[in-house]
């Protein structure tokens, strides 16, 4: 992902497992963008939290030290996940051990998937998807959108000011 540029991001938890159906995870998530946003090394348009994915439509502004700040915020959420599994839930922790890359433990999978985002239209249809994810039968999160906390579909239908650290995607077309 380049500089500067707008993407459609989907990443995964190791193997699809739920670790996000807790909001103690998602507010993890949640905290990490919030803090690159705080920092001005991202903004975020849209997102939503879902028990073994997230989707975001975000542009990353500046590095993070020596590296972009999808990789910071993939490392922070990993490293704070595994500091909460290792003081509430061994056994949950386990599952996520690795041999991988000279690390214990990896919590995301490692093929995430940025789409760079090329006019409105796209955005626009990537954004409704990402709000309207919640409402999927298979996942039968709620049955209104406006109504889950982890995702940014209130910012736009009601102007939810708790959502104030997320940039209007209209902001892009002015």
């Amino acid at each position: 992902m380049e500089l500067n540029e707008v993407y459609y991001y989907t990443a995964t938890i190791v193997d699809w497992f739920p670790l996000l159906r807790a909001d103690k995870f998602k507010q993890i998530v949640m905290d990490s963008l919030m803090y690159l946003v705080k920092k001005d090394k991202i903004k975020v348009y849209a997102f939503v939290i879902m028990p073994n994915h997230i989707h975001l439509i975000w542009s990353q502004l500046d590095m993070n030290g020596k590296e972009k700040p999808t990789a910071s915020f993939m490392k922070f959420t990993g490293h704070q996940f595994l500091d909460e599994l290792r003081n509430t839930d061994d056994a949950l922790l386990a599952r996520f051990k690795t041999e991988e890359n000279n690390r214990n433990h990896q919590f995301w999978q490692r093929n995430a998937l940025p789409i760079r985002i090329l006019d409105r239209k796209m955005l626009e249809q990537k954004m409704d998807y990402i709000h309207l994810n919640p409402l999927q039968q298979h996942w039968n999160l709620t049955d209104d959108p406006n109504k889950y906390h982890f995702s940014s579909c209130s910012f736009y239908e009601q102007d939810d000011r708790k959502f104030s650290w997320l940039t209007h995607y209209m902001d892009l077309f002015e």
